[in-house]
């Protein structure tokens, strides 16, 4: 049996569907303000006080469909409110001045609406490995040159162009990734991406991550660096984001929280822990000057430190003692060679 109905059988379902909304309205009485020639005037019938439910109803755009739930919707204003936290704090300690990243709404519209919104910016097409497709990272032209006058010593002021000169696309890229180290962070309890530039636009027709009509996310930033505002935006299309759909409600992103602490999680933690500098320094000695005497000294001068030239010396890590040792020479360098723990 085919599933299409043919025109007739539709006019017939909207003339039942009329009839029986008709009589759902009405009641046994006529309603206050309406005599019986059934005459009356329209806000009389609207406050009848014997009129019955009213059929329930929900507006939807065949145009503009919605591929995303509203906790779906939730986790992403989310994860992007924790990126801009992540990353105002990268970009004040890059460009040493104050700056702020806001977000400032998070909506899905029809790719083409989302460029069509957007004039004289800097669209990077980026890639989320590995989540297959293409995203666009866009800043305003005026934040951009805010941003890089700082970088090159300036106080921070915009300029007045659409080009990009062969100097600033370097610089460009560079500020970009300060910005997807925050993204990444912020991203990672959800799947762990890997953002990269594939190419930088100034013109969005050459932009051409998704169809026109396909369905994206766009995140939408105010960025403050000074006394200078800019806007900065984040488009997703709904097809990248497909696979990790399903981890984007609220239950599963917060059920997520404990598998944070997994192997694979703690080895890397492990990892980056082991590559932090830390400053280490051995102690010869001590002895106590007055002020005079300190500033006195000269090139040659002979201080008397309480330390015996065989006793052990004292390793200390960060201004911490912890190791005894003594020190030792192999080959032409001298070294430490520790004995034992500090005990606390």
């Amino acid at each position: 049996m085919s599933e299409i109905l043919s025109q007739a059988e539709i006019e017939a379902l909207l003339a039942e569907l009329q009839t029986s909304g008709g009589e759902e309205s009405v009641g046994d009485s006529a309603p206050a303000g309406v005599g019986a020639s059934g005459q009356g005037t329209p806000g009389d019938f609207a406050a009848a006080p014997n009129s019955k439910r009213t059929i329930a109803y929900e507006v939807y755009d065949f145009r503009r469909p919605d591929k995303f739930a509203k906790d779906q919707l939730r986790t992403l204003q989310m994860l992007h409110e924790t990126f801009g936290r992540l990353a105002t704090s990268s970009l004040s300690a890059y460009l040493r001045s104050p700056a702020q990243v806001e977000m400032i709404s998070l909506e899905q519209v029809p790719y083409e609406e989302y460029l069509l919104s957007i004039n004289k910016s800097v669209f990077a097409i980026i890639s989320l490995a590995p989540l297959n497709g293409q995203a666009v990272f866009e800043l305003e032209f005026s934040l951009v040159f805010t941003i890089l006058d700082r970088l090159l010593g300036g106080t921070g002021r915009g300029f007045d162009r659409s080009t990009l000169t062969d100097i600033e696309r370097p610089l460009v890229t560079q500020v970009l990734e300060r910005f997807f180290g925050a993204l990444k962070s912020a991203w990672e309890s959800i799947i762990m991406i890997s953002p990269g530039v594939e190419g930088i636009e100034t013109s969005s027709q050459f932009v051409q991550v998704a169809p026109p009509n396909d369905i994206v996310i766009t995140i939408l930033f105010e960025v403050r660096v000074g006394s200078q505002r800019g806007a900065m935006s984040l488009c997703i299309p709904y097809q990248v984001l497909k696979p990790v759909t399903a981890k984007l409600s609220a239950t599963k992103w917060f059920s997520s929280g404990p598998k944070r602490t997994s192997p694979a999680m703690k080895s890397l933690l492990s990892w980056h822990v082991q590559r932090v500098p830390v400053p280490c320094a051995v102690q010869l000695g001590t002895t106590r000057l007055h002020v005079r005497d300190f500033l006195s000294l000269r090139h040659g001068d002979i201080l008397k430190l309480d330390q015996e030239t065989g006793s052990e010396m004292l390793l200390t890590v960060d201004r911490i003692p912890k190791f005894h040792g003594r020190p030792a020479i192999a080959g032409r360098k001298v070294i430490f060679n520790i004995h034992d723990r500090v005990r606390d």
